[in-house]
């Protein structure tokens, strides 16, 4: 049996025409819909990357402040070193001329270089204290 096909009217064209056009304006509604929710989490993404960053800056300065502030207690610690250390070969060299013109044997000690064994340390040892919040991430 063959299939009996009719001539398209105008009616039904016309409806088709009204079904494709609302079918497209839905679709284009949807797309408008879809692109406005992804442009609205691109722009929450970029608040939450511009707070980390601002954060993070922060966290560098505070650290680059502590180190400078270390450096500097550092220096002055290397020149209290080599004053004291100069002191102590001053009083060594006047213990040898004590030592030369009295006879006397003069407990004399030696001058430690920290440069030559950084790993003996000629003072006690003190335990390094660290805060919990420093190493946070």
């Amino acid at each position: 049996m063959a299939a009996v096909q009719r001539p398209a009217s105008s009616s039904d064209s016309d409806e088709r025409k009204r079904k494709r056009m609302l079918s497209n304006r839905e679709s284009a509604r949807r797309s408008r819909i879809r692109k406005q929710k992804q442009l609205e989490d691109l722009v929450n993404e970029v608040s939450a990357l511009q707070k980390d960053n601002s954060q993070l800056s922060e966290k560098i300065n505070v650290a680059t402040q502590g180190y400078a502030e270390m450096e500097c207690a550092n220096n002055v610690l290397r020149a209290q070193a080599m004053e004291l250390t100069e002191r102590l070969r001053s009083l060594n060299s006047v213990l040898h001329i004590v030592e030369e013109v009295s006879g006397y044997a003069v407990d004399i000690p030696e001058i430690p270089d920290p440069l030559m064994k950084p790993w003996q340390i000629p003072c006690p040892v003190q335990p390094i204290m660290a805060l919990a919040d420093m190493f946070e991430c």
